[in-house]
C-alpha cells in the first residue's frame, strides 16, 4: 500500500447538547482521528472513538493514543500490508485495544479504497445504496419535542438509554406521545442476576429488543434472559470480537447483534461477524458512537452489506455536533442516509477546520 506516513490529530468537537446516559454525561466529543499517507499524497481516514473515561469500554482517547503512538506503530511492519484485512495478523502481539487498532484499520481501508478507485462500499460488497436510520434519545427534559423532531426527519427505530427501576416510567411516557413509535431500550449492563424478574417484566411493554441488559462478556445471564422472554435480547458491549459474536449465536444468549466498528476491532471483524450472522440468520445493525463524519462514513459502508435488516444508530452530520468534519454533511433524509458513493469513504475532510479542533498531534514516519 505504500504508505509513508501515520498522522494522528485528537480534536474537540462541540456537542449541540449534552449527551447523557445513567453511566455519565458527555458535553463535547474529544476523538482521533488518523491518517495514513501513501507515496502519492493520497489519505486515507480512519477514527479512534474511545471516550475520554472508562465508563463504555475499558479504552479511553489516552490510552488509545498512547498504544498507538508508542507501541503499535513502532512494531508494524506497514510496508508488508497489501490490503487492510492483513493489518489484523500485522499486531497479533497487542492483547485488546480494539478501538485504537480500529482507528488505524480505517485509516488503512479508506487509503486502499482510494487507491483502487472504489467506494469502500463497493470495496467490501455492500449491496445497499440507502440505508435506514435510528435515533438514539437522551435522557433529558426535552424529550417530546426531540421525537417530533426526529419524526420529522423521518428515523425509523428510536433508542431508549434507561436507568433501572425507571424503564417502565420512561417507556410508558415515549408510548404516551406516540403509541406506535417503534422503540428499544438499552441498559448499557446494569442490570445483574437479581433483576431477571425485573427485566422480564418488561415482556409486554412491545419493545422492539432490550440491549445489553447484563455486563459486558457474561452470555450466561443474556442465554437465561432470552429464555425467558419473546422480546429479543440484543448483545452490544458483549461483543467485542468476531469470536465473541460466534460464541454468543452458539450459545443463544441473543437474537440481535449490534455490530460497532470500533468496539469489535476494525472493518474486517466486523465484516466477518456480518458474514457469521447472515450464515445463521441473526439480524444485525450497525451502532453508533457519537463520531463524526468520518467515522459515520465508514458505518455507512458497512451497513450497505445484506445482513444490516435493522435501522441503525446512522444519524446525520447535525444530530449532536455543532459543526462535523466532513462535507458534503451526512443527512437522514425521510429516515435513510445516502451510503458514499466516491472513492474510499466518499467525504471530504475539512483539514481546516481538524486543525482548529486539534488538541495535539503526532506523525509516524514509515520509511526515516
Amino acid at each position: 500500500m505504500n504508505v509513508e506516513q501515520i498522522q494522528m490529530q485528537e480534536v474537540e468537537l462541540a456537542l449541540k447538547v449534552p449527551f447523557r446516559t445513567h453511566q455519565g454525561t458527555v458535553h463535547s466529543r474529544k476523538l482521533i482521528i488518523v491518517k495514513a499517507i501513501d507515496r502519492e499524497g493520497r489519505v486515507g481516514y480512519g477514527e479512534v472513538t474511545a471516550f475520554e473515561t472508562p465508563f463504555y469500554t475499558a479504552e479511553t482517547n489516552d490510552t488509545a493514543w498512547y498504544l498507538i503512538k508508542e507501541i503499535l506503530l513502532p512494531s508494524l511492519d506497514l510496508p508488508s500490508i497489501l490490503h487492510p484485512e492483513d493489518f489484523a495478523n500485522a499486531v497479533p502481539s497487542i492483547q485488546g485495544h480494539p478501538m485504537a487498532k480500529a482507528g488505524v484499520e480505517g485509516a488503512l481501508w479508506d487509503l486502499f479504497a482510494k487507491q483502487s478507485g472504489k467506494s469502500l462500499k463497493n470495496l467490501i460488497g455492500g449491496t445497499r445504496e440507502t440505508v435506514k436510520a435510528g435515533a438514539v434519545l437522551s435522557l433529558s427534559s426535552s424529550l417530546e419535542q426531540d421525537i417530533n423532531q426526529l419524526k420529522q426527519e423521518g428515523y425509523q427505530r428510536f433508542k431508549l438509554k434507561v436507568k433501572k427501576g425507571e424503564e417502565r416510567e420512561l417507556i410508558e411516557a415515549v408510548q404516551a406521545i406516540d403509541p406506535e413509535l417503534p422503540i428499544m431500550i438499552d441498559a448499557n449492563g446494569q442490570y445483574t442476576e437479581a433483576d431477571i424478574e425485573h427485566v422480564q417484566s418488561l415482556d409486554d411493554a412491545n419493545l422492539l429488543m432490550i440491549e445489553q441488559p447484563f455486563r459486558a462478556g457474561d452470555f450466561y445471564l443474556h442465554r437465561l434472559l432470552q429464555a425467558k422472554m419473546v422480546t429479543p435480547i440484543c448483545l452490544d458491549e458483549s461483543i467485542m470480537s468476531a469470536d465473541d459474536a460466534i460464541q454468543a449465536i452458539r450459545l443463544k444468549s441473543g437474537s440481535i447483534i449490534n455490530i460497532k466498528i470500533s468496539r469489535v476491532g476494525g472493518l474486517a471483524a466486523a465484516i466477518r461477524i456480518h458474514d457469521y450472522c447472515k450464515q445463521h440468520n441473526v439480524p444485525v445493525w450497525c451502532g453508533g458512537m457519537v463520531e463524526s463524519g468520518i467515522s459515520k462514513a465508514h458505518n455507512l459502508a458497512l451497513a450497505s452489506l445484506e445482513q444490516f435488516t435493522i435501522p441503525g444508530d446512522l444519524s446525520g452530520s447535525t444530530r449532536y455536533f455543532e459543526k462535523d468534519l466532513v462535507s458534503p454533511l451526512l443527512e437522514v433524509v425521510n429516515g435513510e442516509m445516502i451510503v458514499p458513493q466516491g472513492d474510499g469513504i466518499g467525504v471530504n475532510v475539512d483539514e481546516e477546520y481538524m486543525e482548529k479542533q486539534t488538541i495535539r498531534s503526532f506523525t509516524f514516519e514509515v520509511y526515516s
